[in-house]
């Protein structure tokens, strides 16, 4: 391990927020279609200035002060952390700092969603979530072998910018029917399919039952599973008579191996498990489907779900967009809205319903209206005591980086990169790269304001061999780069790793502090090794390991 004295030295550091209130404001009609048309459809730029507008009569009944707006290289990073995945290469955060366009905040949202050189990163890293999302980490062997096959089902939509009513459509009718003999023949099922987001659920009608409600309208139905909800309005009959959708899936187990999966597609009743009772398949709003002989219940199910008229389906839908930008929802958590868990600005949530309809669920629209707004773009300092309250949206809530985010910022500061993404083994296991077991090692966060996962990986940079090597003047691509740059001065050594790592120039007092323990080249006199020692402490602070 590095000097860890250098924390101190290089005084570079994120402050806790405190945890978010609970808002007092009743919830907005929750159960109401949304009216949405044409007509009533505000551009991006519009819908972010009403963003702000609804946020500030908050700030006005509160009696709170925001954050200023976040300087432009807190603003880059968060940019890239959030769309790309990743932090900003040196040249980018440089041509950024360096433009001096009004609308370069615009443009670099635009860039990183449309130019075919930048739009493949946000590919790549909306994939990862919505994966994460949908088929989180698992041991189950069969699961891991098939969400390459997914990954690849999610990528072709995301870049085609599928609207999500249509992704999830897509999602609840796909094919599950499969039979095979062994793992091997799993490992060779590459070719795009949602199928691991069946086999994540176990096929099981009341574990389908339980995921698509939670991911696509918000509910949380699994506690009515086995009785009436303690605590809202769902009961037991609810839950099973919506589990029915999905009673025609039938798997075929040989021990803890699926070997085959068949349904069918007509059945819409299902058995109370422990009673003689037999319910047939009723939407959650209490309506029953109009049955033909050959109407197939999922399908059905998926038409009532995205329809734009659901009470509940754009609202989910935009909260949780919400929620990826800003590590909190309107409703919070994402998955449990209820009178007793209300919006804490019940008006923006329906104002990002309305529009999300009115622009046919297209996803990028939400992006460019969030990050456009002020709101998005305030700095993550605290004003005062009130601002942070984190539901109040008055300064960027601290968020702590995905294992996907956090690698491949790791990755590009260090100039890593790997040739390919490897084939999953037969066994199941994770392959042996550094991403792989990286990734392995961690799971996604819940409350992505809590940190806890990032503090774990902050103590396997600190102690992994992999990081030793990153900063190792041998065999460190950047800081053998910035060592053996005959050109640069000291100076701006510091600097080239600042904005490696942290995105942003070294501050006067930082840059004073390190110069000046370079240039006497630190405990062992050696001033490559003392770069070296301001590099790992660059990579192992706060500001490094947290998304601000």
């Amino acid at each position: 391990m590095k000097n860890p004295g250098l924390w101190l030295l290089l005084g570079v550091c994120v402050g806790l927020a405190s945890p978010p209130a609970q808002a007092d404001t009743p919830i907005a009609a929750t159960a109401k279609p949304i009216p949405a048309t044409a007509s009533s459809a505000l551009d991006p730029q519009q819908m972010a200035a009403r963003i702000d507008q609804l946020i500030a009569q908050k700030y006005a009944a509160e009696g709170v002060q925001p954050a200023p707006l976040a300087d432009d290289a807190e603003f880059l990073r968060r940019l890239y952390l959030d769309l790309a995945g990743r932090i900003p290469r040196v040249v980018e955060v440089r041509d950024f700092l360096d433009e001096a366009a009004p609308d370069k905040r615009h443009r670099a949202i635009e860039r990183l969603l449309e130019d075919p050189d930048h739009s493949h990163q946000y590919i790549h890293h909306f994939t990862n979530v919505w994966r994460a999302l949908l088929v989180p980490q698992s041991n189950n062997q069969q699961v891991q072998l098939l969400v390459p096959g997914f990954e690849a089902w999610l990528r072709q939509r995301v870049r085609a910018n599928t609207p999500y009513d249509v992704l999830v459509r897509e999602l609840l009718t796909g094919s599950v029917g499969f039979a095979m003999r062994n793992p091997g023949q799993l490992a060779n099922q590459r070719e795009p399919s949602p199928l691991a987001f069946y086999q994540a659920n176990d096929l099981k009608p009341e574990n389908l039952a339980a995921s698509t409600t939670r991911l696509f309208l918000g509910v949380k139905l699994e506690c009515a599973q086995c009785h009436d909800h303690p605590r809202d309005q769902w009961t037991r009959k609810q839950f099973w008579e919506y589990a029915a959708f999905f009673s025609g899936i039938r798997a075929n187990m040989n021990g803890d191996f699926i070997t085959s999966v068949t349904e069918n597609p007509e059945s819409r009743s299902l058995k109370i498990p422990g009673t003689e009772r037999v319910v047939m398949a009723r939407f959650l709003d209490g309506t029953e489907p109009r049955w033909q002989a050959d109407t197939r219940a999922r399908p059905t199910l998926a038409d009532w779900i995205t329809d734009a008229r659901n009470p509940y389906f754009a609202r989910a839908g935009a909260n949780r967009l919400w929620g990826h930008f800003f590590g909190i929802g309107l409703i919070e958590p994402v998955d449990e809205a209820s009178d007793e868990n209300p919006p804490s600005h019940p008006e923006l949530l329906e104002e990002l319903a309305r529009q999300f309809v009115a622009h046919h669920f297209d996803i990028k629209y939400l992006i460019r209206a969030i990050t456009n707004s002020q709101t998005y773009q305030r700095s993550s300092a605290a004003t005062d005591r009130r601002s942070e309250d984190a539901r109040l949206f008055a300064r960027m809530a601290v968020k702590g980086l995905s294992p996907e985010q956090f690698f491949d910022s790791l990755a590009e500061a260090i100039g890593f990169h790997e040739d390919s993404r490897p084939t999953p083994r037969l066994d199941g296991q994770p392959v042996n790269t550094p991403r792989a077991m990286f990734l392995a090692k961690f799971s996604n966060q819940e409350n992505r304001t809590e940190w806890q996962t990032s503090i774990l990986q902050a103590l396997a940079l600190m102690n992994g061999r992999f990081i030793d090597d990153a900063t190792s003047i041998e065999r460190s691509k950047t800081l053998a780069a910035v060592v053996d740059a005959p050109f640069l001065s000291t100076e701006q050594r510091i600097e080239t790793l600042y904005l490696a790592t942290l995105s942003r120039k070294p501050r006067a007092e930082e840059l004073k502090r390190l110069v000046k323990y370079v240039t006497s080249g630190g405990p062992k006199g050696n001033q490559a090794d003392a770069l070296a020692d301001v590099f790992w402490a660059l990579l192992n602070s706060g500001e490094f390991i947290l998304n601000h």
